[in-house]
């Protein structure tokens, strides 16, 4: 059985990785800087274009904490390097998406339009009326980011209207027609 908290994170060209005290990380690359403090017991060393995780014993938090904290470092790195992004769909009759400036303008079948202003580095990228790509180099931010635009309209499974990710397979059921 392979263990995620071993495997050694390679560090990319253009990306530096420091550890200040108390596990205090913070990786820096050609798209921007993140910093994370990671729980303390675990022992995190910068050697030779590589980062390893260490536990100190094999109690059953720290084997969790191990593979969390290597996880973390190495979404970090490639937040940093390539950057992260969520493919949102619009679907139904008269749905559509628009930016305007830094806010996303949804018009989801509701008395009003929908406007959602993109948070602090993240953007909202609108490719036709019913395609929306949240970018940014913090995966937690990222999806947290398309999940709220998603909640405003999910899909439903009768005719599959609402906002759904590009890789979602929607269930869908049949209406009152079909029982006979």
């Amino acid at each position: 059985m392979s263990r995620i908290g071993r495997t050694p994170i390679a560090i990319p060209a253009g990306v530096t990785v420091e550890v200040a005290e108390n596990n205090k990380v913070t990786v820096k690359g050609s798209k921007g800087t993140l910093e994370r403090v990671l729980p303390a017991e675990m022992e995190i060393k910068v050697e030779d274009g590589h980062v390893t995780v260490s536990r100190p014993n094999d109690l059953k938090k720290m084997k969790s904490l191990h593979g969390l904290t290597r996880t973390l470092i190495n979404n970090m790195v490639i937040g940093v390097s390539q950057g992260y992004e969520k493919v949102l769909e619009v679907n139904g009759v008269g749905y559509r998406a628009q930016k305007q400036g830094k806010t996303l303008v949804l018009s989801l079948g509701y008395s009003h339009p929908v406007e959602m202003v993109d948070p602090e580095g993240l953007e909202a990228v609108c490719e036709g009326q019913n395609k929306i790509i949240v970018k940014g180099i913090d995966k937690e931010k990222v999806g947290q980011y398309a999940a709220e635009i998603r909640a405003k309209r999910g899909p439903e499974p009768y005719k599959g209207k609402g906002i759904k990710y590009a890789d979602e397979v929607i269930r869908r059921k049949v209406g009152k027609a079909g029982k006979k």
